[in-house]
Order: C-alpha cells, then structure tokens, then sequence
C-alpha cells in the first residue's frame, strides 16, 4: 500500500448551500477518484456531508446547535451519502464499504480497524468510506472532525499523501494569493480565520491542525479545492493548484 491516497471531502464539497446533496459535484468527485484508481492507486476517503444531507428533511436552515437533532440529521444523512456513492461508484465497476468510527474506536480498537481497512483495499475493487459516527458519538467520544480523523486514518494506514479536499484552492496569503508550499507552518498560523460553512463545524484552522499531525507522522499533505476534483491525478503526481506540506514541514 506504498501508494496509498487517503482523501477528505468536505461538508462544502459535497452539499449546495441549502445543505441538499449536489449531484453535479458528487458525479465529478466519484469519477476523479474513479480514475486515480484506474491509474493504480489506492484510495480511502475520508467523507463528512453526513449531517448536511440530512438536515433538509428536519427543515433546518443552518448546522443544528443541540446534540439530538445534529445525530438525527446524521442519521438520515449517512444512509443517503453512502446510497449516492454507491450508485455512482458501480458505473466504475468499484463498491464502496462503510467505515462509522469513533474516537474510542481509533484509540481501543485501532490494529482491528486497520486490519479491516487493509483487508477491503486488499480485494482491488473496494473504495472505503470513512466518516466519524455521529449519529451516536457524544463529545468525550469524538475524533473532534473528519479533517483530524482523515490525518489519524492517514497514519496508521502508512498513506503516501492526504489531500485535504476543500471550497478553496489552499491557503491564501495576506493578498489573497495562493501559496504553493508551505515549509512551516508558523508562517501560515496568522493567516488563517477560524471559520467554517454553516453546515459543517471544520474549516481552515481545523486542516492545519490536521496537516500538523500528519506530516508528524511522516504523511504528505496537500490542501485543494474539492469543486475541482479533475485535477486529483495531477495532484497526487505533483502539480495542480493546491498548497502542499512536506512531512518535514512542521517544526517543534
């Protein structure tokens, strides 16, 4: 599994502002990583969407506040998430396998789930989705979001790469401008705002933590606009529009 891609999508990737699914950017991310595959690539994702997808059918207009409608929405919205991917994914000849995971689970149970994951990646024609279980982690249980748990799943899998998919290009610079590379990650720290979509509880902030993490544990990452996901190859072979971490750019 020396080249093994694990990818995250975000909550802004895979949902239209009123938090319905968008078909159009699903079609598209399934079959860039439809064709990673094909290339000889192995691929987790990593998918939150979850609580977006579901919030339509609890007429909500924004991420809900209290624990009990957050986990129901959850709940509808996995069982859709992971329909879509299916549907989409067979058109390739490839199933998908669900993975719902905890922090406890990642802490108590982490040989076995890796053991498992490797076991589908193993069968060639399997992409595994993972996403936090929030239809029942309470918060002594979470991984905190999908972006630290895609940094963990990256770890013990021994990923080659984690690409961070996103609404945005990378990290901007005080002009706006994309930076290409990023060597430490103090010197992007004041440039972030801590703030995220209004169905989803990452942003920014949330992936250099998670890219902090990852590149400690020896992972390449790369941070990219996920509403362009036909540049995944480019990416994972080097170029693309993206802002990339070395797993020596993090310094104590």
């Amino acid at each position: 599994m020396k080249d093994l891609i694990v990818i995250k999508v975000g909550t802004g990737v895979l949902t239209r502002e009123n938090g319905t699914l968008d078909g159009a950017s699903l079609v598209r991310l399934v079959t860039a990583v439809a064709g990673l595959k094909a290339r000889g690539y192995p691929c987790v994702m990593v998918s939150s969407g979850a609580v977006g997808a579901g919030v339509s059918s609890l007429d909500l207009t924004s991420y809900p506040d209290d624990v009990e409608t957050r986990q129901a929405a959850a709940a509808i919205g996995q069982a859709r998430l992971m329909q879509r991917y299916q549907t989409l994914f067979e058109q390739f000849d490839l199933d998908v396998a669900q993975l719902l995971l905890t922090g406890a689970d990642l802490k108590e149970n982490h040989d076995r789930i890796s053991a498992t994951m490797r076991r589908l990646l193993a069968e060639g024609d399997i992409i595994p989705i993972v996403n936090e279980n929030d239809s029942v982690a309470i918060e002594e249980l979470r991984v905190g979001d999908n972006d630290m748990l895609s940094a963990r799943v990256a770890e013990f899998l021994e990923a080659k790469q984690l690409i961070l998919f996103t609404t945005v290009d990378g990290v901007l610079d005080a002009g706006n401008q994309l930076i290409g590379k990023v060597e430490d990650l103090s010197e992007v720290d004041g440039l972030v705002r801590k703030e995220s979509g209004k169905f989803s509880i990452g942003g920014m902030a949330s992936k250099l933590k998670a890219v902090k993490y990852a590149t400690q544990a020896g992972v390449g990452v790369l941070v990219a606009n996920g509403r362009r996901p036909e540049q995944l190859l480019e990416l994972v072979e080097g170029g693309g529009r993206c802002t990339r971490f070395g797993p020596a750019s993090v310094t104590e």
